[in-house]
């Protein structure tokens, strides 16, 4: 009898084995039992202060450290399991780098299974250690077992650097076709994240990831969606290639609205939620700008927005993902209602996470139909009034403002003055500056447009930015005598009352009173108010002496004193003293100010009328943008080079500012007046005893223009408040006139063409000035990414004169453009050359780049000469 039989020898139970098991148990005879997982969870949470808990896992890392020096230890799996806890409480544990790559090299699953789970956690591809790993994970992902496989795709995709991914992508490709199907989903995940590392290891995945789509596991065929929407999204030929398989993606789809329920599958009613999500997001890329492939998936899209429920956010969820789809592709125009139509039903949602997805997706979509927003405008409204959340609020409120037009300007406007007056602080400057804008563009009448500027300036008070100032002085200037009482009987009404909170709402006030105050003391229409001359100075009085008035306000109310000198016949002495009392302030500007005007009641007091008549109407806010030259910072150029900069920075001596700021940007007598282009060759007496006030200037007899050929950027608003030029601040200019006709040039020049924008810049010759040209610059976004942030900055050589006005926008949606004007002036009939510097930021990575463009048209071969530069060389 076979004595194996007797003894119950089991063959497998070779020598080998069984000398490992005595020697593991002898090592654990020999060593301490170390303290388990649990445990040691139970000390740290039991500790009662940040001491105590660091005592713990200082103890705990200790003993760990000195269970590592042994080689053959056989609690390692349990030591890095408590060490992967404390990585997670956020101490270090690099000490166990080491020790997961020993796990790894483990035959054991359950060590495998921690030894790989340590690598994901600990190391990363900065990390040179994590080179080692290369082969257990080449030599795993060829094992037998599909969990082993699984685990080492799961580690790969987690931690690969470029270069590994290169080493083993064709094991991943390999593992993809696989006949299990866990192994294939695991394979597909490793490859998306490989394919995020190395975009141009996609085309080795292009074969096999097509075939996952005939797949009938959802699991592998949600992961294949997802790594072909990955591929279509970083390169266009692959985007080419899959549009192919648009009518599968269609009928993968209708099985699943379709399909009936299924236990494995269901979520709340629905077959498969998130792999029907991913499906219409890669339709959403597939049909973008493709007509066929948008033909191909209308009905499907259609039948998804009217048989999914929305009483359960998974179908909200489907549904704004439908909506989106259809937004972006080539859809009927009917679809799109059905969408917008779907948003506007989120609006009602109980959900304000749902209310906000729909206000979002609403303002990104309102361009593509405004009449089908517009239906909704009611329950926009009331989110902006009634929702306690403040970023639906700040949605609605941003919302609202794209939806105005000239039909619903006075509603609009109505409901946005009523958020005004009650909002919170943080939304008043923004919404202030929107209703400016609006009533600008949409306005029916001025006399609606002042009023609404009052009310914004009353409604909005300190939170008023600068821009809503300028612009309602300017207007104010432009409706001149015709509306200037009116304005001047509005606001003394409201300045009367309490405006310390109430800044440029004051200094609005004080300029129209100071240019209208004479026909505010003799009104007698159905607006006026009873005023005197008293009542003025006493609130004056009170204004410039307030502490509460800033200086920017206390300096316009000076200004507007002195003008209020030459409207008040009564009590004049009583105007030179208030103005004298300013000539000993503490304030340097205001002081100046005080002498000055003080002068010109003593010494200069017959030119003092004259100096301070009524301004002439301002040039629009579009038009003063573009005043001097755009300063462009920190763009690196060649020597030939120069920035444009609004001035001359190489002015040396006070005594040439005043020339810089009538004759030109250096003081040179080269100023062409587009009105009057003639130039009188001695100065004016009057003049000179102007100048004289200011501190008796040394001209040397340089001509200069005269005062009322002076140019239009003197009057300004900004010069209220300019401390160079105090005197000229009331002063009557003439403003040049711009000219408006253009001859375009053959062609136009492709300045950039990278990353998914294309810059293009079109030159038009300015046909009364031949020495000028606009430089239209035009951006489009021909990627799948929206763009912000845009900036476009310039430089020209330094015998060019550049002037740049604002873009159009920031941010350019997909498919779309923004444009930006630029005027050159080519004095010396030179080749035009332009160095340019981008910067925007498009899928959330900011982007600097800078190129030289040097093809731009020829000058003309013959130039006309004008007066100014014959006069010029004979001089």
């Amino acid at each position: 009898m076979n004595s194996s039989s007797d003894t119950g020898f089991n063959p497998a139970f070779n020598i080998a084995t069984i000398r490992q098991v005595f020697n593991e148990a002898v090592e654990k005879v020999r060593m301490p039992t170390p303290m388990r997982l649990r445990d040691l969870i139970r000390q740290i949470r039991a500790a009662r202060t940040a001491a105590e808990e660091r005592a713990v896992i200082n103890k705990e890392c200790a003993d760990i450290r000195t269970s590592f020096r042994d080689e053959d230890n056989v609690w390692r799996c349990r030591n890095i399991a408590k060490l992967l806890y404390i990585h997670m409480l956020g101490y270090p544990a690099h000490f166990g780098q080491l020790e997961c790559l020993k796990l790894i090299a483990s035959p054991r699953f359950t060590d495998k299974r921690i030894g790989y789970l340590g690598a994901m956690l600990l190391l990363d591809e900065r990390q040179d250690v994590h080179l080692l790993i290369t082969n257990c994970l080449k030599n795993d992902l060829n094992s037998c077992t599909q969990f082993v496989v699984g685990l080492a795709l799961c580690t790969l995709g987690a931690i690969a650097s470029p270069e590994m991914a290169r080493d083993l992508a064709t094991e991943v490709e390999r593992l993809m076709k696989s006949p299990n199907t866990y192994i294939r989903k695991k394979a597909a995940l490793c490859a998306y994240r490989i394919v995020l590392k190395v975009p141009e290891l996609m085309e080795i995945f292009l074969p096999a990831t097509r075939s996952m789509l005939s797949e009938k596991n959802h699991g592998v065929l949600i992961t294949g969606v997802t790594l072909i929407t990955e591929m279509c999204e970083r390169s266009i030929d692959t985007l080419q290639h899959f549009k192919k398989v648009v009518p599968n993606l269609v009928r993968i789809l209708k099985n699943l609205i379709n399909a009936g329920y299924s236990p494995e599958h269901d979520v709340a009613g629905l077959s498969d939620p998130f792999l029907q999500v991913k499906i219409l997001r890669l339709l959403k890329i597939l049909g973008k700008k493709d007509p066929e492939a948008s033909e191909t998936m209308n009905d499907v899209l259609a039948q998804v927005a009217t048989t999914t429920e929305t009483n359960k956010n998974v179908g909200n969820t489907i549904l704004y993902e439908t909506v989106l789809s259809i937004m972006d592709i080539k859809s009927e125009s009917g679809l799109r209602v059905l969408a917008i139509n779907i948003l506007g039903r989120f609006l009602l949602n109980t959900d304000k996470n749902i209310r906000y997805v729909a206000l979002n997706t609403l303002l990104k979509t309102i361009h593509l139909d405004m009449t089908a927003v517009q239906r909704h405008r009611t329950t926009i409204i009331e989110c902006l009034r009634q929702d306690p959340d403040v970023s639906i609020r700040r949605r609605a409120l941003e919302l609202s403002i794209a939806l105005i037009n000239s039909h619903n300007v006075l509603t609009m406007t109505k409901e946005l003055l009523a958020f005004l007056e009650t909002s919170e602080p943080e939304f008043k400057a923004q919404c202030s500056s929107s209703i400016v804008l609006a009533a600008e563009k949409f306005a029916p009448n001025t006399r609606w447009h002042l009023d609404t500027l009052i009310k914004v300036l009353v409604a909005a008070g300190n939170y008023v930015r600068d821009d809503v100032v300028s612009s309602t002085i300017q207007l104010v200037s432009e409706s001149g005598a015709q509306h200037g009482g009116y304005m001047a009987s509005k606001l003394w009404v409201e300045l009367e009352k309490d405006t310390s909170d109430k800044q440029p709402l004051i200094q609005v006030s004080t300029w129209t009173i100071g240019e209208f105050g004479d026909m505010l003391l003799q009104q007698s229409d159905e607006h006026a108010v009873t005023v005197n001359e008293e009542d003025i100075l006493r609130v004056y009085h009170k204004l410039m002496w307030s502490p509460q008035n800033n200086i920017i306000t206390k300096q316009y109310t000076l200004n507007s004193l002195m003008k209020l000198s030459t409207r008040i016949k009564v009590n004049v002495d009583k105007i030179h003293e208030m103005v004298a009392s300013f000539t000993t302030h503490m304030h340097t500007d205001l002081q100046q100010r005080g002498i000055e005007y003080n002068q010109l009641f003593n010494r200069y007091d017959p030119m003092r009328e004259g100096l301070l008549e009524r301004m002439p109407a301002m040039e629009s806010n579009r038009t003063q943008q573009s005043q001097w030259n755009e300063t462009i910072e920190n763009i690196p150029s060649p020597n030939d080079l120069l920035v444009a900069d609004v001035t001359n920075t190489e002015t040396t001596s006070d005594s040439n500012a005043l020339l810089v700021l009538l004759e030109g940007s250096n003081g040179d007598t080269e100023l062409i007046s587009s009105q009057n282009p003639s130039i009188m060759p001695t100065m004016a007496t009057d003049t000179q005893d102007l100048l004289d006030l200011l501190g008796g200037l040394d001209l040397n007899n340089q001509p200069m223009q005269p005062l009322n050929n002076l140019p239009s950027e003197i009057s300004s608003t900004n010069g209220l408040i300019d401390t160079t030029n105090h005197i000229f601040d009331s002063l009557s200019l003439e403003a040049p006139i711009l000219s408006t006709n253009k001859v375009k040039s053959p062609g136009t020049v492709t300045a950039y063409d990278q990353n998914n924008l294309l810059i293009t810049l079109l030159v038009e010759r300015d046909q009364m000035n031949i020495d000028s040209n606009t430089v239209n610059m035009t951006a489009y976004n021909s990627g799948t990414f929206t763009i912000t942030e845009f900036l476009f900055q310039a430089a020209v050589p330094k015998t060019f004169q550049l002037q740049m006005l604002p873009p159009s926008s920031n941010v350019i949606e997909p498919g779309s453009s923004l444009t930006q004007l630029m005027r050159v002036s080519n004095v010396s009939k030179s080749q035009l050359r332009m160095r340019i510097r981008l910067s925007y930021t498009a899928n959330g990575v900011p982007i600097q780049d800078q190129t030289e463009v040097n093809n731009f048209p020829s000058p003309p071969d013959t130039f006309g000469t004008s007066t100014l530069d014959l006069w010029s060389e004979n001089q």
